[in-house]
């Protein structure tokens, strides 16, 4: 069976690199994706960074506009660092415009999030909670008060409403134990980070599935993903090279190119998704470090898709 046929299959938009993105790659990617058939796409919320990252938010309104059919998601948004008013509006606003296609992701962040901009890290979890409660009401109730231990809000209407019903999906990210029973309990997909390893993944996948059973949820309606950061080259020795690169540049961890990572030819490559598959996940997002609209073309031949 075809990887496309199995499960739903996202794709990173060019979106955080070490060299300055070309907007003609980015444009080429979004409308070569859509066209193929992929089921959305991502990026990533990297605010202050030491390599080169767009805005989440207005690089997907740009997506959104230059596309048909494929939704557009945020994976994740650091959401205790911001205002969810504002996150409650942008995604409705983006949903809106691109006629039902937005996705939420949020996420804890890491400490530094909180120093750099001057938010207390004490009671994160509460604050977050909170946030995503705010944003669901915003998005669904004509007019809400909303009185939490850190949110106050008296009589707040939000307009547009986005497209989707009962709301956009809110997707969660974090590994940690306690970050996978709140998905389980609040969210409605969830997402293992790409510098996660696969075997940390095959790990948080049972403890999901018995959460959400727990919640009287159905583990096989509700999206298990994992972003993979990925090369694939016919030479399975400059693939490894560029994920390398991407893993030490970005993110200053040179193991995890083999630990998080896949890359190789595309037999070797289509052989680590499957991987992925049969430990749990029934979605993946395909994160090419490089070659993008290259890499693209060979991934959905490997899934099927082309």
């Amino acid at each position: 069976m075809a990887l496309k046929d199995a499960i739903a299959l996202g794709m990173s938009l060019p979106h955080r690199s070490p060299e300055p993105i070309d907007m003609r790659v980015v444009r080429q990617v979004a409308q070569r994706a859509d066209a193929l058939g992929f089921r959305d796409l991502w990026v990533t919320e990297n605010t202050l960074d030491h390599v080169f990252s767009f805005d989440p938010m207005i690089v997907l309104t740009y997506a959104a506009a230059i596309t048909t059919s494929i939704r557009v998601g945020v994976s994740v948004v650091v959401l205790p660092i911001q205002n969810p008013i504002h996150v409650a509006h942008q995604i409705a606003t983006l949903d809106y415009a691109s006629n039902g296609r937005a996705i939420l992701g949020v996420g804890l962040g890491r400490d530094q999030h909180y120093a750099q901009f001057q938010v207390p890290r004490e009671r994160r979890v509460r604050r977050f909670r909170e946030e995503v409660e705010l944003i669901k009401a915003l998005w669904t109730e004509p007019k809400i008060s909303y009185h939490g231990s850190i949110y106050q809000l008296d009589a707040g209407a939000m307009s547009p409403k986005p497209v989707q019903k009962p709301h956009p999906p809110i997707w969660f990210g974090g590994g940690h134990p306690d970050a996978i029973r709140r998905a389980a309990a609040m969210a409605d997909a969830w997402m293992g980070s790409g510098g996660s390893s696969n075997a940390e993944f095959a790990r948080s996948v049972p403890l999901l599935r018995e959460q959400l059973e727990k919640a009287r949820r159905d583990p096989k309606t509700f999206p298990i993903s994992k972003r993979v950061f990925l090369s694939v080259h016919e030479r399975a020795d400059v693939a490894r090279t560029e994920l390398h690169r991407w893993f030490s540049v970005v993110y200053h961890n040179p193991a995890g190119t083999d630990a998080s990572g896949i890359h190789g030819t595309p037999e070797q490559v289509r052989e680590r998704l499957e991987e992925l598959v049969a430990g749990g996940a029934n979605h993946l997002l395909l994160n090419p470090v490089c070659r993008h609209a290259e890499q693209l073309e060979a991934l959905a031949s490997i899934t099927g898709l082309l």
